[in-house]
């Protein structure tokens, strides 16, 4: 029996800078996951997929991850997405330099 689809966001990484970006409900990268579209659909999630997955200019590596509804938009459920949210490992640049 498949499990029930959750919420998904649509995640990658930017091509020229390698840092986590986050597909928008307009069809826009983020580097705020905040930002990014909550989808609550499998079709449209394999669609949101697809679309990411035609824009190999800006994304590598698409995927899907799950994630819920926060207070500021969606929130990672995962610790691999919790990461990935902070930005690079090391404070010389990146989202960790502005922190």
């Amino acid at each position: 029996m498949p499990r029930p689809f959750t919420p998904k966001v649509v995640t990658a990484n930017h091509l020229m800078r390698g840092d986590a970006i986050w597909l928008t409900a307009e069809g826009d990268w983020s580097a705020d996951i905040s930002e990014a579209e909550l989808i609550e659909t499998e079709a449209r999630a394999e669609a949101r997929l697809a679309l990411a997955a035609a824009q190999p200019e800006i994304a590598v590596g698409p995927y899907l991850a799950d994630a819920k509804a926060g207070a500021t938009g969606p929130e990672p459920t995962h610790f691999r997405e919790v990461f990935r949210t902070r930005g690079p490992s090391n404070y010389a640049h990146g989202k960790q330099e502005r922190a």
